[in-house]
């Protein structure tokens, strides 16, 4: 698989966050091992599509690596000296920072080496041992989709049996990543636990449907309330409310419930609750009203397709 995360995710460098998003969160579900436990090239895949999204998702870290300041790990790329930078000195001699003459001992450029990597670390060279972070640790989860749209905390179980506690923020999106840091796999040399990277997958709702913040809905009235318009209770993702239907509703036609939507964490202003309309008639036929609407029919001509045979030309 290619290093390049643009194209491990399948865009090119023209893509929006927006973009990035939805291909990430389509690519999850299809190479997410837990979800492919047949599949023997999953996890590789899922490695390399969380790596890939989490160089691009965060404007500076993609501006950077778009201007090969980092590859694609996130490692900063040395500036490169070539042999022609230093062709204009008077010996040709590439010189490092403390100066090295052309009668240098190699032996002394090798010390310099590991001073400079020593000093790095904090210390003299000789006097500390080598640590190092620890790996981070990857698992996925399920969460039902009122959890991710309100938040909640829950417990994932560990390959080796341990529980681990995780806070679900409200809004949470399918297919996104929460870090807790620390929880990953022990440092090396005594150096720090690396981080628990736990991808969130959200459980289709039967009745809820998310777009970005709001909530879709679809609401089943009767034929008179769509003529004559009437109040009916709503389902919210924060409890019923009263939902004024208005008079000669048409099925299809969408209503707002200003606020009922979703407010993702750090956020205090919600996304609104889309309900789309749709007329259900009886289930059985009903006489009565059978018989009006035929002596109904012969005095009234409403065509509710006139303008869609014009639209078709037809």
């Amino acid at each position: 698989m290619s290093n390049d995360p643009y194209e491990v995710l399948g865009l090119t460098k023209a893509a929006t966050a927006d973009d990035i998003k939805k291909a990430y969160r389509k690519l999850v579900r299809s190479s997410h091992p837990d979800l492919h436990p047949d599949d023997a090239g999953a996890e590789a895949r899922f490695k390399a599509i969380s790596a890939a999204y989490d160089m691009l998702k965060d404007p500076e870290t993609r501006a950077r690596f778009d201007a090969g300041e980092i590859d694609s790990s996130g490692a900063e790329r040395p500036q490169r000296q070539y042999y022609r930078d230093f062709a204009e000195k008077p010996d040709n001699t590439y010189q490092q920072g403390r100066g090295f003459g052309p009668d240098v001992d190699p032996a002394d450029i090798f010390a310099e080496i590991l001073r400079n990597r020593a000093r790095s670390s904090g210390g003299d060279f000789g006097d500390r041992e080598y640590s190092a972070r620890g790996p981070d640790a990857r698992y996925t989860l399920e969460v039902p989709f009122l959890d991710a749209a309100r938040g909640a905390e829950t417990r994932i179980t560990l390959p080796d049996g341990h529980s681990l506690a995780v806070k679900i923020p409200r809004g949470t999106e399918d297919g996104q990543t929460l870090r807790l840091r620390g929880k990953g796999a022990p440092g090396f040399g005594g150096g720090p636990a690396g981080d628990a990277l736990i991808t969130v997958l959200v459980k289709p709702h039967p009745v809820f449907r998310r777009d970005g913040d709001d909530i879709q809905l679809t609401m089943p009235i009767t034929i008179d309330e769509a003529v004559l318009g009437g109040k009916v209770t709503a389902p919210t993702i924060d409890g019923p409310v009263g939902l004024t239907i208005p008079a000669g509703a048409s099925s299809g036609r969408v209503l707002r419930l200003r606020g009922r939507g979703v407010a993702p964490a750090g956020r205090k202003t919600k996304g609104d609750q889309l309900v789309e309309l749709k007329i259900v008639t009886p289930p059985a036929p009903d006489k009565e009203l059978s018989d009006f609407l035929a002596e109904w029919r012969k005095t009234h001509s409403f065509d509710p397709r006139v303008d869609l045979m014009k639209g078709a030309g037809t």
